[in-house]
């Protein structure tokens, strides 16, 4: 049997729940607090379902769906690759001009795990990156996203080497949390928008 030692201090990290953005009689928008799955967001507000999905230490925009005609009809959207999907991100290094990857990403499982990297194999993904604020060795960017693969800015970040800060995967400079947040989406005529959080604002 293990003991912990008296002398052991416990640091609890509350996690924020997930607050309405919009709702009506076919969709929920929900501002998703970072380190919660998705699909614990589900739970919460059924028997909507999920239109989408964000990484569990991603906060943001999520987009939930209440009947099915909807559903479909922003299937199509997606898959045409007509929904507008923008996030902020605090990354890595200097970068001073927008950089368009366009890169297929290959998502793998290994333990339960997804992974994923730009390899030939995968499937078509591109991601523009615009500088908004340089600061420190590290760079505040708007980052926009086509087609919508798992890990999708993650990996193209990696990819030109400049990882976000406070991923421990990817990233190596620590921070309280990972610098992501799904910031606007535009939808069959309607836009959303999670007010970027205050450890963004002033992560300089």
């Amino acid at each position: 049997r293990a003991e912990i030692d008296t002398k052991t201090i416990f640091r609890v990290t509350r996690i924020e729940k997930p607050n309405i953005i919009f709702e009506n009689d076919d969709l929920i928008v929900v501002d998703k607090p970072p380190y919660i799955n998705s699909d614990e967001i589900q739970r919460q507000f059924k028997p909507a379902v999920l239109l989408h999905r964000l990484d569990r230490e991603t906060s943001g925009v999520l987009m939930l769906v209440k009947n099915e005609e909807c559903r479909q009809k922003a299937i199509k959207e997606f898959k045409k690759d007509k929904v507008y999907k923008e996030y902020i991100a605090w990354v890595e290094g200097i970068m001073t001009e927008p950089i368009d990857v366009d890169k297929p990403i290959l998502t793998t499982k290994k333990n339960n795990r997804a992974i994923s990297n730009v390899s030939s194999k995968g499937k078509p993904a591109r991601t523009e990156f615009f500088p908004d604020i340089v600061s420190g060795g590290k760079t505040k960017l708007k980052c926009i996203i086509h087609q919508g693969r798992t890990h999708q800015i993650r990996t193209h970040l990696r990819y030109i080497d400049h990882s976000i800060i406070g991923d421990e995967q990817d990233g190596r400079r620590r921070a309280k949390r990972v610098m992501l947040h799904a910031y606007k989406v535009r939808l069959l005529g309607m836009e959303f928008v999670a007010d970027e959080p205050k450890i963004f604002k002033d992560f300089q």
